[in-house]
């Protein structure tokens, strides 16, 4: 074994060390274990990441391939941010002591067992079974654990705690189905369970929180530079400021062309105008069965991916599924209207991924004609699904365990605005691009929003939108913006709120992508004038994209320039 391979397996052996992590790796060892949520095991981690990174230092680089040379300048990032995430303190304490993480930790990884794990159900239920009999000690470890949480993540973790019984009640029923010969324990351990879960809840809300969540300059900036995000916060303020007035500018003269077609004044308001569009096209759930909607999705997905086949715009490859479900109870506190959830990457056989569509009275508006193609392009074919599909299929462990959200997010948003360059939804392309911009502002809106939720600095929330941004109550600041750029519906403005606050550096990611993509295509596309153009140089674009595997678009930029795609020389205009 080379100094580079035995390196590769430690990585991977220390990146599955959390039970949830191996769950959703596709990892099948020692998956009826609960993550261990002490400080002790944070320090463990940590540790064993720091004499990774001494590891790493002594590969001879010299000797190694342009691939391997890129792993390792990988493998450093994914370590660094780490050991910062675990370590960066604010109001004197870590990130773990001030978030209570319960529903997350102990919903996710049982759902995952319950719904997408191809082993046979017997292995299944046993390691849910042993996952739902060590919950007590797991949550007496967490409570031992925090100190002054954050009030709004105690809020969030009491209401996925309070939904994590609904989904017990699914496991005792597929156990049911499937006679399992220790029901009656697994029954038991529900019930036990729930109760533990109850003390925990009342036990939480007994400890003092706190309001505040900003972290010092040097820190927040520590922190996106190690997502891989070569942007100084000015620069990506400055970004989303020229991409909501460019948003803006779009917005209105769509506005001005649309409005006499759906029989509304010329001076309708881009509010009016949205709201008839959602009237027009809007899904009925009779009763609140979203069975109907859950369909419609399905049969857009379909659709999307034979208009990419029909003109061959994106390799697919054979071997891969998509399944699209209601977004389980536990889940919707975070999950404003959709999310993904990508193939187990170290999993044999069908790369499948998870659509969860959170459905609701109040969301209806976010499933209309005109916003499911924007979602299924996003969330599926050739977005997440496709990119994340390819990526699980790399050759690269490293690369297999890399999360870039740059990258990711940037590739699905710019194929919002490709696939109706390119024709698809012909039939309604102004409608859907305009319900598309709307949409997509958000984008603009987050990047204020996380650079004021990780600093606390207000003017990163003058981005050229009239609002009121006065509220002492950051939530309410920042609610104030996001709903005056999207005209999201309550619900779904606290939800988006919720997985900022916690997801510091994320939301911004999906406008820094969208940026750096576009520039990375813009780049391409000056390089190659003469040689390659058209449909052909976007098929060899989407190819180089889809083949380099998971990775912040600054590391991508090194992939297109050894393909020949981009000049060696050529460097971010930004």
């Amino acid at each position: 074994m080379t100094p580079y391979d035995a390196f590769a397996k430690a990585f991977h052996r220390h990146r599955t060390r959390d039970p949830n992590a191996r769950i959703r790796l596709g990892v099948s060892e020692r998956l009826g274990e609960l993550p261990d949520p002490s400080l002790a095991e944070a320090r463990s981690c940590v540790d064993e990441a720091r004499s990774l990174l001494t590891q790493l230092d002594a590969l001879p680089r010299d000797t190694l391939d342009f691939d391997d040379n890129l792993d390792i300048d990988l493998a450093r990032l994914t370590l660094e941010a780490e050991i910062h995430r675990q370590s960066y303190t604010w109001n004197g304490r870590t990130r773990l002591q001030q978030t209570p993480s319960a529903g997350d930790e102990i919903g996710e990884g049982i759902f995952q067992l319950l719904i997408n794990d191809p082993r046979p159900a017997e292995e299944r239920l046993a390691d849910i079974l042993q996952r739902l009999e060590g919950l007590p000690d797991y949550l007496d470890a967490l409570v031992e654990r925090l100190d002054t949480p954050v009030a709004r993540w105690a809020a969030m973790d009491l209401a996925k705690v309070a939904e994590l019984p609904g989904l017990f009640t699914n496991v005792c029923d597929w156990a049911e189905e499937e006679r399992w010969s220790a029901g009656a324990q697994l029954a038991a351990a529900c019930d036990h369970a729930g109760s533990a879960l109850h003390d925990y809840s009342e036990r939480l809300r007994a400890i003092p929180t706190t309001e505040a969540l900003h972290l010092d300059d040097e820190t927040a900036r520590r922190l996106v530079a190690l997502r891989g995000i070569d942007l100084s916060f000015e620069q990506l303020h400055r970004i989303a400021r020229d991409f909501l007035a460019r948003n803006a500018e779009e917005l209105e003269a769509l506005r001005a062309r649309l409005a006499p077609k759906y029989g509304l004044a010329p001076e309708a308001s881009v509010e009016a105008l949205e709201a008839e569009l959602e009237r027009r096209h809007v899904l009925d759930a009779p009763d609140g069965d979203f069975d109907c909607i859950l369909a419609r999705y399905e049969e857009e997905r379909e659709r999307i991916v034979e208009f990419v086949r029909q003109r061959d715009l994106f390799p697919i490859p054979d071997d891969q599924s998509l399944r699209i479900l209601r977004t389980p109870a536990f889940m919707t506190p975070s999950i404003p209207a959709g999310a993904m959830m990508s193939p187990p990457p170290f999993r044999s056989g069908t790369r499948t991924s998870l659509v969860y569509l959170t459905l609701s009275r109040e969301l209806l508006s976010e499933h209309t004609e005109l916003g499911i193609p924007v979602m299924m392009i996003h969330e599926g074919i050739p977005g997440h699904h496709l990119q994340l599909a390819a990526a699980a299929s790399h050759s690269s462990i490293i690369r297999r365990h890399m999360e870039a959200m740059d990258q990711a997010e940037g590739w699905t948003t710019m194929l919002e605005d490709y696939m109706l360059d390119v024709g698809y939804a012909n039939e309604l392309a102004e409608e859907v691009r305009f319900t598309g911009l709307r949409d997509i502002a958000r984008i603009g809106a987050r990047v204020a929003i996380d650079l004021f939720f990780m600093t606390g600095e207000r003017d990163y929330l003058e981005v050229g939108v009239e609002c009121d941004l006065g509220p002492a109550d950051p939530f309410e600041a920042a609610g104030s913006l996001l709903g005056a750029v999207t005209g999201f519906v309550p619900g779904r403005v606290q939800a988006e709120l919720n997985w900022y606050s916690q997801e510091r550096g994320y939301p911004l990611s999906y406008l820094a992508g969208n940026h750096l993509v576009w520039e990375l295509k813009s780049d391409v596309e000056a390089a190659q004038r003469g040689r390659v153009e058209g449909q052909e140089l976007d098929r060899a674009f989407h190819r180089a994209f889809l083949e380099a595997g998971s990775m912040p678009v600054r590391f991508l930029r090194r992939v297109f320039a050894r393909k020949g795609l981009l000049d060696e020389a050529a460097r971010p205009s930004s």
